[in-house]
Order: C-alpha cells, then sequence, then structure tokens
C-alpha cells in the first residue's frame, strides 16, 4: 500500500497523530507522501512498523532491493515468490 493510501484511509486526526509517531510535521508528512520529499532507509522502517506492515519498506522505496536485499521477493497479485540462488 502506498503511505498516501494509507493516510487517506486514517479516521479524522489520524495525519497529525501519525506524524507525532514519526516525529515530523504534518506538512514533512505530506510531502514525504507526495514523493516531494524522499524517505530515508530507517524512517521507511518506522513507518513499516507504525503501519504494522500495511506500507513497507518495498511500498515506499524504488531502490529497495540495493538497501535491504533480503527482502528481494517478486509480489505477483496473489503470490509471493522468494528468489534463491542456484548456486552458492
Amino acid at each position: 500500500m502506498k503511505l498516501k493510501e494509507y493516510l487517506d484511509s486514517l479516521k479524522p486526526g489520524g495525519h497529525k497523530a501519525f506524524a507525532r509517531k514519526l516525529k515530523v510535521s504534518s506538512s514533512f508528512l505530506s510531502q514525504m507522501a507526495s514523493g516531494t520529499s524522499s524517505i530515508s532507509p530507517a524512517r521507511c522502517v518506522e513507518i513499516e512498523q507504525i503501519t504494522e506492515g500495511a506500507v513497507t519498506r518495498q511500498d515506499l522505496r524504488r531502490d529497495w532491493t540495493s538497501i535491504w536485499p533480503e527482502l528481494k521477493k517478486i509480489k505477483s497479485e496473489d503470490f509471493i515468490f522468494i528468489l534463491y540462488p542456484l548456486w552458492d
């Protein structure tokens, strides 16, 4: 799920409460959600934890495979494929 979708799904006041949990301003949270401000790897982990996995690190950064190679998964609708090397 995209961060913007998650924030839009929150009840009134939820956006400000979420920003407080991240220790950022509401306007900066909006910038992150819209893509005008980049989200640091550490902040991605925080967001994933606060949303209890509803918004994942993979959702937040296009370059996630270079930052978290251990998470390499290919998602295809109802399936998750895990890539294993053919040799060690």
